[in-house]
């Protein structure tokens, strides 16, 4: 164990130090001259997209995150298979979960009229998770901007770096670390799932097999109970945040406290004695302290670059394919 953490922490030093020393290549101004309207476009879509379909917020808000945990944020995650490419779309954590591409299609179909290859979709798609956020009721911060596109996506990567529903508290330490992103950038992050719904099949097996603060609440167990059976149903929805599943609030703590995270993932974040159940405890109680350090871990995850990609990569004209 003593290693294992040893490891870690040289693991976490090491990634904060790769990540933050590059993030000098963005800049919140990037696209003041060569593209004015860029920011503008990504508001005005998002709203439409938001009106249209208000779980698309929380939809956006997943893609980038799984993009970011991927090579850095460089909208691999956007990639298409090809005859002669594999992606990172059929990856476990990824496959019938990330959605909302269409949307960013829209997006960079309109700045693609405005400011032919110009806007990245790796940008496009950070900003509008930023945008994504305040329609549902949360906070601004400022995107630092000039991500390049990958050429290149990893589905291995993606298989293991992206933590999933039944993740345990070391397995998502060690998968945040990996990242440069502490236990606190990790509960505040967390909370992105104050909004959007998750799927049958990633809350079964902590619905049925007894894992510790399923059963605090009866009403609600048989509520989930009745949404996602035993068998079939695998498609079935639930808010990952019942009380007020379209808010960016910090309901989602106080449920954690509760013993209602949906997932077992959010549960675990609340482990009694672990080092992030005080944080958990913080943000149920100041949801001013959970805006405040989501917007700072959003920055932080944002700035995940690799700088081979800013000679490397591109600005796609289609962000599903590589440009010829």
């Amino acid at each position: 164990m003593g290693n294992m953490r040893s490891n870690w922490i040289l693991g976490f030093v090491l990634a904060s130090f790769w990540f933050s020393s590059h993030s000098f290549l963005l800049s919140n101004d990037y696209y003041e001259k060569s593209c004015p309207s860029a920011l503008a476009v990504i508001r005005s879509e998002m709203n439409v997209a938001v009106a249209k379909e208000a779980r698309m917020a929380a939809s956006i808000l997943r893609l980038h995150f799984h993009d970011c945990f991927v090579q850095g944020c460089d909208a691999s995650v956007l990639l298409d298979d090809t005859p002669t490419f594999r992606g990172e779309k059929t990856a476990n954590a990824n496959k019938n979960s990330i959605r909302g591409f269409e949307v960013i299609d829209g997006i960079k179909e309109k700045l693609e009229s405005d400011c032919p290859g110009v806007v990245s979709c790796a940008d496009i798609l950070t900003v509008a998770a930023r945008d994504a956020v305040i329609l549902d009721g949360g906070p601004y911060w400022d995107v630092p901007l000039g991500r390049k596109d990958s050429r290149s996506a990893s589905l291995d990567e993606a298989n293991s770096n992206i933590p999933t529903p039944n993740s345990t508290l070391l397995n998502l330490l060690g998968k945040f670390l990996l990242q440069g992103l502490s236990a606190t950038d990790m509960v505040a992050l967390s909370g992105a799932h104050t909004i959007g719904q998750a799927r049958c099949t990633s809350f079964r097996d902590r619905i049925y097999k007894g894992v510790e603060g399923a059963e605090s609440d009866n009403v609600y167990l048989s509520e989930l109970k009745g949404i996602c059976p035993q068998t079939g149903g695998d498609n079935n929805l639930s808010p990952l945040d019942y009380v007020s599943p379209v808010l960016f609030d910090n309901a989602y703590y106080r449920n954690i406290i509760n013993g209602q995270g949906l997932l077992n993932s959010d549960q675990e974040l609340n482990m009694y004695g672990s080092i992030t159940s005080e944080v958990v405890q913080k943000y149920a109680e100041d949801p001013l302290a959970f805006w405040q350090q989501f917007s700072d871990s959003m920055v932080k995850m944002g700035n995940i670059v690799n700088p081979l990609t800013f000679i490397t990569g591109e600005v796609r004209k289609n962000c599903h394919l590589v440009n010829e």
